[in-house]
């Protein structure tokens, strides 16, 4: 098996410096050959220059390639065309991973079985938190890939997260690669997420088989300076959108006011009734994100609406 570790990033070459110290000691059995590409998206920074300083330290383990075009999902298409590996694995340059990390991952994608596979992301909150926030419990709901479905090996019935996952080579080649507007772009602040959900959601929806592997782990630490109502709440309302963006609305939606289906309406209104009266300081922002979700998805309904009667106006004309 010939295996390529996928590491998109942009501006961050002191975080990145880390997260290669991680995935340089990497365990694999020797008759495995395996490769980190690093996808320099436009960097700014000294990024080229923390890359090629692990590539001199570890010849034939590290890869440059830069990518002009902004844009995540533009990084990971173009890795994926550059890998080498029949199986593609991808990790955030934020992250630290276990020695076993890729090994873990990747084993089983020699099956017939399984042509993709995600592990365990664990999230490294700060020592202090604010008392609006709860990561645990119901009224948990982050904007940080909080990625864990217990410690035994299953099926994947929902999609992974791009921080720790892997598949066959072949399924891009077969589905198609990332969605371009999907993804974190430097031109948002707060990226429109879900380019690796919708094409997890892809390969489940045509039948195939994905492995949740609970002893591949990464490691995310949350940095402090997004642990702020505003990033929340921005993160959330684009979270809204890409649902949309990705995923459409609910099949067999018949009524709408201005292109936005009724039944995005009154959930809006009832998640905001909902949070005008909560007390609780947790629950109560845990229903006003959710309002800034829907919020999100009506904007985009909106927006598509839009667009629609733009190129029907075309046509006629």
């Amino acid at each position: 098996m010939k295996i390529t570790v996928i590491l998109c990033t942009y501006n961050r070459c002191q975080i990145l410096a880390k997260a290669l110290d991680s995935v340089a000691v990497l365990k694999l059995p020797e008759s495995v050959e395996w490769e980190i590409l690093v996808v320099d998206n436009n960097s700014r920074d000294q990024t080229r220059r923390v890359v090629e300083d692990f590539s001199q330290r570890f010849p034939g383990r590290f890869r440059y390639l830069f990518e002009p075009r902004q844009g995540k999902s533009y990084a990971l298409n173009s890795g994926i065309q550059e890998a080498l590996g029949d199986v593609v694995a991808f990790m955030d340059d934020d992250v630290t991973v276990e020695p076993t990390w890729l090994q873990n991952l990747t084993a089983h994608l020699d099956q017939s079985e399984w042509v993709g596979a995600a592990g365990r992301i664990v999230l490294q909150w700060p020592k202090s938190l604010p008392a609006w926030l709860s990561t645990t419990g119901p009224y948990a709901r982050c904007p940080f890939p909080d990625f864990d479905l217990g410690q035994e090996t299953k099926e994947l019935t929902r999609p992974p997260f791009g921080a720790n996952m892997a598949f066959r080579k072949t399924m891009f080649e077969k589905y198609g690669g990332f969605r371009t507007d999907l993804g974190p772009s430097a031109s948002r602040e707060i990226p429109c997420p879900n380019e690796d959900v919708e094409f997890g959601r892809r390969l489940l929806d045509a039948g195939e088989h994905l492995r949740y592997e609970p002893s591949a782990v990464v490691y995310h630490p949350v940095a402090p300076e997004r642990i702020t109502k505003k990033y929340f709440l921005n993160w959330w309302f684009d979270a809204g959108r890409a649902e949309v963006r990705a995923f459409g609305v609910r099949p067999g939606t018949k009524w709408h006011l201005a292109g936005i289906p009724l039944y995005l309406l009154r959930s809006l209104g009832l998640w905001t009734l909902r949070w005008v009266l909560e007390l609780n300081p947790r629950v109560r922002f845990y229903l006003k994100i959710v309002v800034w979700g829907k919020v999100g998805g009506i904007q985009e309904c909106y927006r598509q609406s839009r667009v629609r009667n733009v190129a029907v106006r075309t046509e006629l004309t």
